[in-house]
């Protein structure tokens, strides 16, 4: 039999809020202050933190590049690169997409191994964005595994 849809898992608030609590700890450690965004598996957005000092600008790209997680099924977004830099026309094309973004800071929140949702940082450096979404994911990857 044949259906006409697919169910898909999706990450909750529940889920949302622990990564945003683990990221906020990573970025205190590395004494960044950032904006993060947590999506469903279909980018829509479950919960935000900007930190006091946070940059403004930081909220929509913090959302974007969890938007680009999850509307790609789940590749970080700092893979992007790695995948246009030998391809001129991509790359000239692709970086028009609205909400696109590809550098680092964006990355997926897996859980059964399935992409759920996504995270998204912005504020630090590329690097300390990556290793604070990273921090976040595996928040929801460890209490998903616990239950």
């Amino acid at each position: 039999m044949t259906t006409d849809y697919l169910m898909a898992p999706t990450a909750t608030l529940a889920a949302a809020q622990r990564a945003i609590a683990a990221a906020l700890i990573r970025a205190e450690e590395l004494a960044v202050d950032v904006c993060i965004a947590v999506t469903d598996g279909a980018g829509h957005l479950l919960a935000m933190a900007r930190m006091d000092r946070a940059p403004l600008l930081c909220v929509q790209i913090a959302q974007d590049k969890a938007y680009s997680v999850a509307a790609f099924g789940g590749l970080p977004t700092s893979e992007w690169w790695r995948m246009l830099e030998s391809e001129p026309a991509l790359l000239h094309g692709i970086v028009k997409t609205d909400r696109l973004t590809v550098f680092g800071g964006g990355v997926p929140l897996v859980a059964d191994g399935r992409t759920v949702g996504a995270i998204g940082i912005s504020g630090g450096s590329s690097e300390q964005d990556v290793r604070i979404a990273e921090a976040g994911a595996a928040a929801v990857g460890q209490e998903q595994s616990r239950t």
